[in-house]
């Protein structure tokens, strides 16, 4: 009696499978026949498009459906025909919207999906066309995409328009990627917007074939850089920015990404060279000036530590030479006023720290070894006054300005303009703002 049931069910499974498949294709058919009616006359039938698009999405729910090379022609000739309207109403209105915004991709990838799973010839020959027939337009949505920074969309269209190309040409088929710098260009621009949708994998891939033929494109070299360092590749990441730099010594990309490596690495001596030749590229520059003004200033502080007295002057003159060159540029620029300040602060502390160091001696030779270095410490404190006044008359609620500011007038005995300085710092911890700055400075 099981086995009766059990058979009886695989009937009106088949039946229920086979009436599914039957109002799928029904579904199909419509959709074509709207299609065919849009056709004939667009204007008077735009609606049958919409029509069309309907039911063969409708038509897609069914699982049967799926397998139906009719359906899928169906529906990649449907949004081919939107996009094409489209199309139309751009050359009329350059600002007129896409209905659907990747008509072209569900289009390609209709007719790529019955490339590949189709045996006949004649089938194939037809999703060929078909493919031919989007090329173009996915090239030219891309590049739009592009243009208005929407690079995920950007990528997708002209991954797709790659991956055509790669199609037409197995079988023999013009495509119109076929110029060699066309190819390039296309693979260069879909790296580059697999980088800025951030898809690195998607770009090496792309950016490998660029690379692997000799490519004269430095970004070429910064973009494999970059993502290799995104993905972990250490190693590879400096492997290759080294050919660049090597291949490409006056690229500004290239020369940047060294200079943040080696920053990152605390390489001080090799930024020097790498910054001095980024400010003959970028002499308008302020942070490299900046930049390289606390490249010196660390450089100074190392070498003061070492007791190595020739290095630390010499930095020391070098960090104040390109903080100020910085100013001369921007008198009003916040960081480089700081630094310059802070040059003249930090060696105040360094030399207050050798003060402390020293043996007591009251002797009097002793006494007036003291009151050298402390005249010396006082009168470092004043010269980096004008430019901490400087820094709080740009930003008032800068942390480190204030800080700097509290300490000096309180060693000065400015009992006054140190309290000042403090509860204006205390506002800034609190969260709060001040209003106005206390210095008025030119």
């Amino acid at each position: 009696m099981k086995k009766i049931w059990f058979s009886l069910a695989l009937v009106f499974f088949s039946v229920h499978l086979s009436h599914a498949q039957e109002d799928g294709a029904e579904l199909v058919k419509r959709a074509g026949q709207a299609l065919n009616a849009y056709n004939m006359d667009p204007v008077n039938n735009s609606a049958k498009l919409a029509e069309g698009m309907y039911l063969i999405e409708k038509s897609m729910e069914i699982p049967e459906v799926r397998t139906m090379v009719t359906a899928w022609f169906t529906k990649g000739d449907i949004y081919f025909a939107r996009l094409e309207s489209d199309l139309r109403k751009m050359q009329l209105d350059p600002n007129a919207p896409l209905a659907g915004d990747n008509d072209a991709l569900v289009a390609f990838e209709a007719y790529k999906i019955i490339y590949n799973a189709s045996q006949k010839p004649n089938e194939k020959s037809l999703a060929l066309r078909g493919i031919g027939e989007v090329q173009g337009t996915l090239v030219q949505i891309g590049r739009s995409k592009f243009e208005k920074k929407e690079y995920e969309k950007s990528f997708l269209s002209l991954q797709a328009s790659l991956e055509s190309h790669h199609i037409l040409k197995e079988n023999g088929l013009p495509s119109v990627l076929d110029g060699p710098q066309q190819l390039e260009d296309q693979i260069y621009i879909t790296g580059l917007s697999a980088i800025l949708s951030s898809r690195c994998p998607d770009a090496m891939v792309l950016f490998d074939q660029l690379y692997n033929v000799g490519t004269d494109r430095p970004e070429v070299y910064e973009g494999l850089f970059n993502c290799k360092l995104q993905l972990g590749d250490e190693a590879g990441a400096e492997r290759i920015l080294s050919e660049g730099r090597e291949k490409f010594p006056k690229d500004p990309g290239l020369l940047f990404a060294e200079i943040n490596q080696y920053l990152k690495a605390g390489k001080l001596h090799e930024l020097t060279t790498r910054l001095e030749q980024a400010i003959e590229l970028e002499p308008n520059n302020i942070s490299l000036y900046v930049t390289l003004g606390n490249v010196y200033d660390n450089l100074y502080q190392s070498a003061s530590q070492n007791n190595d007295a020739p290095n630390e002057n010499a930095y020391f003159e070098k960090a104040k030479e390109y903080y100020s060159r910085a100013l001369l540029r921007d008198p009003k620029n916040l960081d480089a006023n700081y630094a310059l300040g802070s040059l003249y602060y930090n060696k105040a502390a360094l030399r207050t720290q050798q003060m402390n160091s020293l043996p007591e001696d009251f002797s009097s030779k002793g006494l007036e070894k003291l009151n050298e270095i402390r005249n010396e410490v006082l009168g470092l404190f004043d010269q980096s006054l004008p430019y901490f006044k400087k820094a709080e008359n740009i930003d008032p609620n800068d942390i480190n300005t204030l800080i700097a500011l509290t300490e000096i007038y309180s060693r000065k005995d400015d009992l006054v303009i140190s309290a000042e300085m403090r509860n204006r710092l205390e506002v800034v911890k609190g969260g709060g703002k001040n209003i106005s700055s206390y210095f008025h400075v030119p």
